[in-house]
């Protein structure tokens, strides 16, 4: 009987642990989007900034501010609290901390300062990702998609007073409710059912296609397996936030301060010298080395 009950819920229901892991990024998928949707309308009706439902048309496809509201409490509620609770089906003796790695090591402010270094430093090497992304087929609708959403938040992030909003929005709340979700529970689950190179190879993609930028894939899944890295090598979710927080962070910075380079078009010219992104990949893989040769059991047990 013991033994039943630190077996976690799923394996007793005979269901696996990447299965369940898929099944519940389509829930998150579905119920924030469904948040951000009830979230916008509620505020919009409530403030008196739209009356009709042509407005609120309107209003849902201008109105950044308010679909970045809508899109944060959505992340913390479902992409974090919710997965947090979930997590539970997928522990035995174990604490759902414990399983999603929301831990506190002796070296963690190691990796946070090693990790956010990490994060910086590969910048080049994945905005030449990004170019040649450009290469790959990708549907028109897809790229008209985006496109639009750079508009908007190229607009909005050049706005005066934005910027501490911004980083709150695009930098602080993705930084822990996607490191949740990604690396601590999906990441987790795939671990535990395939390995942690396949768990690291998917985890990534996964987090990659989720922010429905195929324009990005590449980038986008390189910075998920650096994040997803730290988390194994580190024991603990917190690096990879922190890293996550810099990366977005940054990004924000850049488009406030320099919007001509932050949304400029990925061409040779906009990239950086190759002479950067050698010094890019190689200190980098100094870092990953220095990251690998402290973990104490993460990659050797």
């Amino acid at each position: 009987m013991l033994n039943r009950l630190n077996t976690p819920w799923i394996e007793r229901k005979g269901f696996s642990h990447w299965g369940m892991a898929l099944l519940w990024l389509v829930v998150v998928f579905l119920m924030s989007q469904l948040v951000v949707a009830v979230v916008a309308v509620a505020i919009l009706f409530a403030s008196g900034a739209v009356t009709t439902a042509q407005e609120l048309i309107a209003a849902m496809g201008t109105r950044l501010d308010i679909l970045f509201i809508g899109n944060s409490v959505g992340q913390i509620f479902i992409l974090g609290l919710a997965t947090f609770l979930v997590a539970g089906l997928h522990t035995g003796t174990e604490t759902k901390r414990q399983f999603l790695r929301i831990t506190w090591n002796d070296d963690t402010v190691f990796y946070m300062i090693v990790g956010g270094i990490l994060i910086l430093i590969i910048q080049p090497a994945v905005m030449y990702l990004g170019y040649l992304n450009s290469f790959l087929p990708t549907p028109e609708l897809f790229e008209d998609l985006q496109r639009g959403q750079y508009e908007m938040l190229e607009e909005y992030l050049t706005s005066d007073g934005v910027l501490l909003i911004g980083l709150f929005h695009v930098a602080v709340v993705p930084a822990l409710a996607e490191e949740v979700l990604f690396r601590g529970y999906v990441m987790r689950a795939f671990e535990r059912s395939s390995g942690i190179i396949a768990a690291l190879i998917i985890s990534s993609f996964i987090f990659a296609m989720f922010h429905l930028q195929p324009t990005n894939i590449l980038p986008l899944a390189t910075l998920g397996a650096t994040m997803g890295l730290l988390t194994w090598l580190s024991g603990s979710i917190w690096p990879a936030a922190v890293a996550h927080f810099l990366n977005n962070g940054s990004a924000v910075v850049m488009a406030a301060f320099m919007p001509e380079q932050a949304f400029a078009d990925m061409t040779p010219d906009a990239l950086p010298p190759l002479w950067m992104l050698a010094l890019s990949i190689v200190f980098s893989g100094i870092l990953v080395k220095i990251l690998y040769s402290k973990s104490n059991h993460q990659l050797k047990s």
